[in-house]
């Protein structure tokens, strides 16, 4: 079993990444854990108030649970993946049921940031991208998929997203064992990790 993070801020192309490793191994070869799945559970508090919570903080993350769960799945134990909705900030009582996978992927701006986390994986990723770019697919992502304004995406970014990307999530990069340049553009980088993957496994 090869345990993969990949890390990266947001906007970056790190889901591209995940669907051209996805679409050379099959399907069946690879289990994602987004580490969006993973967030805190909020419905404690009151829904005006969630509007505020901070998504791209450390500590907006279960890291506990999510690093139980890659251990049992290492160690040959189906999870039960939990879900959550943007839209309520709320985990969902729906859970995915996992079976382990020769290629295990946690995908996440801060996937690299936990060190017992990092400590579990075979392979560190960090996907670079220029950050106007990221905006621009922060901006398109979000107005389609979570009902925002391109006004409130923008202050979203300034107010939140940037400080957090250059506190929290850019210092992870040292971390990493391959740098993907240009995100999910980069053709040769992509290549390469699932080379590298195929011949480890």
């Amino acid at each position: 079993m090869l345990i993969i993070g990949i890390a990266g801020g947001t906007g970056s192309g790190k889901t591209t990444v995940v669907k051209k490793i996805i679409e050379s191994l099959g399907a069946s070869e690879v289990v994602l854990l987004p580490q969006d799945s993973y967030y805190k559970d909020s419905s404690h508090v009151p829904v005006e108030e969630r509007q505020n919570i901070n998504f791209d903080h450390p500590d907006a993350f279960d890291w506990d649970l999510l690093s139980e769960q890659i251990t049992k799945l290492r160690a040959g134990e189906s999870i039960e993946q939990p879900t959550y909705s943007y839209l309520t900030c709320t985990r969902q009582p729906e859970t995915i049921h996992i079976e382990p996978c020769p290629v295990i992927i946690i995908e996440g701006i801060l996937a690299l940031c936990d060190e017992r986390l990092r400590s579990l994986m075979d392979l560190k990723v960090f996907v670079d991208a220029d950050p106007d770019e990221r905006l621009i697919r922060v901006i398109q992502r979000d107005i389609v998929k979570r009902g925002r304004t391109a006004e409130a995406v923008m202050q979203r970014y300034t107010r939140v997203l940037k400080p957090m990307h250059l506190q929290f999530i850019e210092p992870t990069k040292r971390y990493a064992d391959l740098i993907i340049p240009e995100g999910g553009n980069n053709k040769i980088a992509i290549k390469i990790l699932t080379m590298y993957i195929k011949k480890h496994l």
